[in-house]
């Protein structure tokens, strides 16, 4: 069992002290995950004690940190149970890694890709642009609302002709996971490739990609203890063969003479010029954090202690709407929810200035889903490994407080817009749980 608090005084962010203020409580990791204290000291290690560029020289910093770099490919392989370390290639994020497949492939007019109606932009846009370019069509499963999934409409699509699915393993809105594995055995049994958004799944729970079968694994590392800017696809490497690489360049080609070039196998022929050593150093240390340290296995249990908790506790705000499956276990990372007569983005100013709670606001990056129900956003709640239940209990007295401001009378359903009373003479972030001054927020829909 994790004991979270035990785990706090690994990561920075988490400290007290003087200047920093009480400590924060921190709910927004499926936007971004903390990184450890190992994981910072990695980032550091790389420019102070082998600064040099993989591949290239010959010197001892660059020899260094080319078998590190590539140690960190095998230990990621492992961790995702990819067939082979050269079907595992390094990126910025995930939206990169769903680039590289969207873009890569060869595509003829009226090819069909499938997608859900809960996905994130990032595995939306690229194809609508390819639609719009290339003349393939979007088709759109539709997701019951409980949670639960409906194989036989998946089974429809598919017997139309479907060449590729392109769909979350675990939801960034609501925390929802899809069937994995039956969605990859079913679309194969079509002759359908599958490309899965794994970012939220992955941090949490065991993936292990050869019994699942996926064809392209998507992963951003910043959500499971990694630094900004560090991400991945795995794949096979016979089914990265034929991907063209998004860019091309220095370390992407065996030779080249003035008119023509030869590219390197998978994976070096997709990672063109200087890579971001630093990053996947320290993604490769909150890799070993989180499975030494932590243990992987535990990660998924506490947060579905923690999501009980808090979906007990709220049970009786009649304001208050959960989203997604009713079982907390169903959706352990994430508690998304809205209020009646509570414009969601002032609920989360009013609950960072008052509590200290730093969770998410808005459309979470799946604005179709919004758009469709005529929602302006929820506000998400997402819990990790260093997420204690003393969090969730702040989380919870806010929630009633703001409530309570807000009487019951100008409740208007989650699409009305009501500020916060505030009381006179109050400050934003100086006076207490109690003095929480929530002033309207922009319209901001971004983010991750």
């Amino acid at each position: 069992m994790i004991d979270a608090e035990s785990l706090r005084g690994d990561f920075p962010a988490l400290s007290v002290g003087p200047g920093r203020g009480p400590a924060p409580v921190y709910l927004d990791s499926a936007c971004m995950s903390l990184v450890p204290r190992s994981v910072l000291e990695a980032v550091g290690e790389y420019y102070t004690d082998y600064p040099g560029c993989a591949g290239r020289s010959l010197h001892r910093f660059a020899e260094e940190v080319g078998h590190r770099y590539e140690s960190a490919r095998e230990a990621f392989a492992r961790f995702l149970g990819a067939p082979s370390p050269d079907g595992v290639v390094f990126l910025r994020n995930a939206t990169e890694a769903i680039n590289l497949v969207a873009r890569g492939l060869s595509w003829t007019r009226g090819d069909r890709v499938l997608v859900t109606d809960q996905e994130h932009n990032s595995n939306l846009v690229v194809w609508q642009r390819l639609a719009a370019e290339r003349g393939i069509e979007l088709v759109h499963l539709r997701l019951p609302p409980d949670g639960s999934f409906d194989a036989e409409a998946y089974e429809r699509e598919l017997a139309r002709g479907i060449r590729l699915v392109s769909v979350f393993q675990t939801s960034n809105l609501d925390g929802r996971s899809l069937p994995a594995r039956e969605v990859v055995e079913r679309a194969h049994a079509h002759g359908a490739q599958v490309l899965l958004d794994g970012c939220q799944a992955a941090p949490h729970q065991r993936v292990d990609l050869g019994r699942m079968g996926a064809d392209y694994y998507a992963l951003s590392l910043h959500k499971m203890l990694g630094p900004s800017g560090t991400g991945l696809l795995a794949s096979r490497p016979e089914r990265l063969e034929p991907l063209a690489p998004l860019v091309v360049g220095g370390e992407t080609v065996e030779w080249t003479s003035l008119t023509e070039h030869r590219l390197r196998p998978p994976p070096h022929r997709f990672e063109a010029g200087l890579q971001n050593y630093a990053g996947v150093l320290g993604a490769a240390a909150g890799l070993r954090y989180l499975e030494r340290t932590v243990g992987l296995d535990e990660v998924e249990p506490h947060e579905t202690r923690l999501n009980r908790r808090v979906t007990r506790a709220l049970a009786d705000e009649p304001r208050v709407h959960p989203m997604g499956p009713a079982d907390p276990a169903a959706r352990p990372s994430i508690y998304s929810f809205t209020l009646d007569g509570v414009d969601p983005n002032d609920a989360a100013l009013f609950l960072d200035e008052g509590y200290r709670v730093m969770l998410r606001s808005g459309m979470h990056c799946v604005h179709s889903w919004y758009r469709e129900r005529g929602l302006p956003g929820s506000i998400r709640a997402s819990f990790y490994l260093y997420t204690t239940p003393e969090d969730v209990d702040t989380l919870v007295e806010g929630v009633r407080e703001l409530l309570s401001r807000v009487p019951a009378a100008r409740a208007g359903g989650p699409r009305a817009g009501a500020r916060p009373e505030t009381p006179t003479g109050t400050s934003a972030r100086t006076g207490g749980s109690r003095g929480a001054r929530a002033g309207r927020a922009p319209g901001r829909t971004a983010g991750s």
